[in-house]
Formats: C-alpha cells, structure tokens, sequence
C-alpha cells in the first residue's frame, strides 16, 4: 500500500463532546469542483443533504479552470471555500476554526490530490470515498465508502480503512441528469443503420490486450457488427486498428467518435446495442452514464475494487445477469446477447422499468443512507470507539 509506512505526524484532535451536536459539521474536499465524473456524480448529493441534521462545507483544494459546474457545485454548499494556494498548514487551521466533525477525501491520490492535508487529520472522522478507486493504505483514513458487492467481507482485510457498507451500490447518482434527445442519427455518427453496436466508451488506457482480443472474436463472429470507442488520442487509435487488422478486422469496424459535452454524450449511448466492459480497470462512472442512457452494461467482475465497480452498479439496478466472472462467459454472454434480439430487448425493457423503481437512481435514497453512515460512525467516535465496520440498513426497506 503507497503510504501506509510513511512516516507522517498527525496532530491530536479535539476530544469527543458530552453530547452529539445539533447538526454534524461534513467537510468535502476535492481537487475536482468542475466538469468533473467524480462531481457530476456527486452534484445532486450535496445539494439534498439534510440541512437539519448536517452542514455541509466544500474545500476546493486544487485549481481549475472555470466552468459552469464550478459555479453549480458552489452554490449547494453552506460554505464553499477555494482553497488551493493555501499551504497544508493554513488549510488545516481553517478546517479546524471550521470545526469540521467528517472530512471526506473525493480525490485521493488521483490528479492534485492533497493527501497530506488528510495525515495532519482535518477532522476526528476522515473518510476515502469516490474519487480513488481502491484503499488509501493509510493510517489517517478511518473509513472507506463501499458496498457488499464492491468490498466482499473476505476482502476487508485488503483495505487499511474500516468500510461503510451501503445498503445498494457505494456510487451516487444525479437523478436528474438531462439527455440531449437531437443528437445525431446512426448515419451521422458513421454507424451501421441495421448493424449490431458494441459500445465501449471506457478510456483507452483501460483497455487490455485480453479484453480487446475477446472484443475482435466478438466482431468475427457477428456479421455487419461494429466496435464503437471514444476517440482518446491519434496514437491509441492507430495502436487499436493496428491491433485490430493483426487479428483480422477491417479498421472500418472500429468506430471513433470525438468527445462531447455531457448531455450529448448521454444520449449517444442510445444508438449503441452493447455496453462491453474492460476487465482490469471496470467502467464507473462511464457504465452509470450507460444504464441511465438505457444501455445494457456487460462487465466481468474480479476481486479487486476497480473489477467490482460495475459489478456493484448492476446488482443495484437488478441486472446481475449481467456479471460475468470468467473470460469464456463474458464472451459467451456477449454473442448470445448480439445473436438474439429478443433476449436483448428482454434486458433492455427491464432496465428501462427498473430505472425508475430500484434504487441505483435514487439520490435521495442514496443521500439518506449516506448520511446514516456518517452517523454511525460519529456515533462511534462519541462513545471513544474507533473505526470499525459498519452495515448501513436502507430505511426504505421493510
């Protein structure tokens, strides 16, 4: 683990309280209030927290160029706070003066993250959630936002932070995501019309010689079908085709499409059949987008945390038909879902109806448990516990 022998000195906090204060003081940082996946996820989560029983802060601890959605998330903080030409030092007296009871980590060791504020210990309860898929290997990280899928019981001892245990799925939502409905046709998108769509939007670096081997079977087996991809860089694409035309199939029938704003890309995964996933580094947010698109996802689900992601998604929204465990089913699935339409369409109406009923897409819901864990762990802390496990039951469960 990166920093779990580093020798950092954490400072003391301030001792438990005689009583839980009226609202606990959440505090989430980040190096990504903008146009963002971690943000859009989390967007809609900031803005329904329960303001009676919390108040919320937002540290921004990174600069960023402009954007609406910097704007946006500003606005559903109680105290927003751009803080990123602070020293670790200065920031850490502001997060105290702001007596933050939680603080969340939602870049972790990703791009500009500032874990070293976190081993000065911000707050009693530090939290790893989102933004760094897999654990922090770090003593000063309490906790870890997870669910029974992502983080099975016999992987805990992988993980040097305690885990939350949603009730569902450990990823938000915004349930009020918008869709550009004029975008282009299969025409103009250079797809075939009457064709079979594979999709497979995830980031070229997530993309493996095994899983693209299995992706050109899928191709050869499947007449007038097409791999559809997002246009990363000019080098990826040209090693794609190349690999492609190794293997004995036409460049013309891997697809690139430029990349576009969000309520565009939305919608494109409209005029896809197939969402097929990568297997070492799963699609997260990417296969979130799918389903609320209506696109089956079909993933593969490992024992690590970035091979669960998607897995964790289609249990929450009722399709664990859809997870495979073994290269052979996996690619089994894919062409008997390419070669029946009608068991394909069976799946599609099913998300269609379960979109709106189960709960993956529930950002109240989601919010609701959310806060509960938060609580629980508060509470543990109150009664001079330290971290450990904890199961958030769904309250809008029976």
């Amino acid at each position: 683990m990166q920093q779990k022998n580093l020798n950092m000195t954490h400072c003391h906090c301030r001792p438990p309280p005689i009583k839980k204060p009226k609202k606990l003081r959440i505090g989430y940082f980040s190096a990504d209030f903008r146009e963002h996946p971690v943000t859009r996820l989390m967007a809609k989560v900031f803005k329904v927290h329960d303001r009676s029983r919390f108040d919320v802060f937002g540290y921004a601890v990174a600069g960023s160029k402009f954007d609406t959605m910097q704007t946006k998330i500003a606005e559903t903080f109680d105290k927003f706070k751009d803080v990123h030409g602070l020293s670790n030092q200065a920031i850490k007296e502001t997060v105290h003066s702001d007596e933050i009871d939680i603080a969340i980590d939602l870049t972790g060791y990703t791009k500009d993250g500032r874990s070293g504020l976190f081993a000065s210990r911000l707050a009693p309860i530090q939290i790893n959630f989102l933004g760094y898929p897999g654990s922090m290997g770090a003593d000063f990280m309490d906790y870890i936002v997870a669910d029974p899928f992502l983080i099975p019981e016999s992987y805990q001892t992988y993980y040097s932070e305690k885990i939350i245990y949603m009730p569902h799925s450990y990823q938000p939502q915004d349930d009020g995501l918008l869709m550009d409905h004029s975008e282009p046709s299969r025409f103009e998108l250079g797809l075939p019309k009457d064709g079979f769509v594979f999709c497979a939007f995830n980031r070229s670096y997530k993309i493996d010689p095994q899983v693209f081997e299995i992706w050109m079977r899928l191709l050869k087996e499947k007449p007038n079908s097409v791999l559809w991809l997002v246009m990363s860089n000019k080098a990826s694409k040209m090693n794609l085709i190349k690999q492609a035309q190794k293997q004995g199939v036409n460049a013309e029938r891997l697809i690139f499409s430029e990349k576009v704003e969000h309520k565009k890309y939305l919608a494109r995964f409209q005029q896809a059949d197939l969402f097929l996933d990568t297997f070492i580094y799963n699609a997260g947010a990417t296969a979130s987008n799918a389903l609320w698109a209506g696109l089956p996802v079909l993933t593969k689900s490992g024992k690590s945390y970035t091979s669960r992601m998607a897995g964790s998604l289609l249990n929450a929204i009722g399709l664990p038909e859809l997870i495979t465990t073994t290269d052979e089913e996996y690619e089994s699935l894919a062409l008997d879902l390419a070669q029946n339409r009608e068991i394909l369409n069976k799946i599609r109406n099913k998300l269609s109806r379960n979109i709106k009923t189960n709960p993956l897409f529930d950002t109240g819901r989601y919010t609701r448990n959310l806060e509960l864990g938060f609580e629980m762990a508060y509470d543990r802390y109150l009664q001079g516990k330290g971290p450990e496990h904890l199961v958030v039951t769904d309250k809008n469960e029976p």
